[in-house]
């Protein structure tokens, strides 16, 4: 995917409405440190256009970002941040829930595991979250430059089994260092604008 423009078109905030758009949506969830930002940067293209921060749990909007006028990004807040208090996890939550039961142009949702460590509790809602919302999330398994290449495949194992997905659930290795996994998800992203245009 050749990435020409980009844009930050709408913020929307607890209270805020939802943007009304005409475009396909590919919406990214994730725990605050799994490296949302940095994987969104690295499909946009850009070293920091989406906010990245040491403070995890930055990002307490959702984002919408307008690439090459024919698709948005949707960066959702990360979730399961120690230092958030229950009622602003409650209400963000709410927000989330708000947006994938009501956006009519969202087509895919990636749910982002640190491959690293087993699926969290949190994870795991999420992942049960967004399939009872009525998608079947992508995941991406962030962090690949952590791990040498023999560990790699016992650690998709368990990011797998501690979701309790099975083969035919996608799930992409993914590097914001050396980018493996971008092609991937871009391939996803196109083939499903493709799909609708086909429609």
């Amino acid at each position: 995917m050749i990435i020409k423009t980009v844009e930050l078109e709408t913020v929307c905030g607890i209270t805020s409405k939802l943007p009304e758009n005409t475009k396909p949506e590919f919406a990214f969830a994730g725990k605050s440190n799994v490296g949302k930002s940095s994987l969104i940067n690295a499909l946009m293209n850009r070293k920091s256009f989406a906010r990245t921060s040491s403070s995890p749990g930055k990002t307490q909007t959702i984002n919408f970002y307008n690439i090459n006028d024919s698709l948005y990004y949707v960066d959702l807040p990360g979730y399961g941040y120690a230092k958030v208090s229950v009622e602003v996890k409650a209400k963000w939550g709410k927000m989330i829930e708000n947006y994938l039961h009501k956006s009519p142009m969202l087509k895919c949702v990636f749910l982002l595991i640190d491959i690293r460590h087993e699926p969290s509790d949190n994870d795991k809602t999420m992942y049960d979250w967004i399939v009872n919302n009525g998608y079947q999330p992508v995941i991406i398994a962030t962090k690949l430059d952590k791990l040498k290449r023999s560990q790699v495949a016992k650690a998709l194992k368990v990011v797998r089994t501690g979701l309790g997905v099975g083969a035919d659930v996608t799930v992409i290795p993914f590097s914001a260092e050396t980018k493996q996994g971008r092609e991937e998800i871009w391939d996803l992203i196109e083939d499903s604008v493709n799909s609708l245009d086909k429609e």
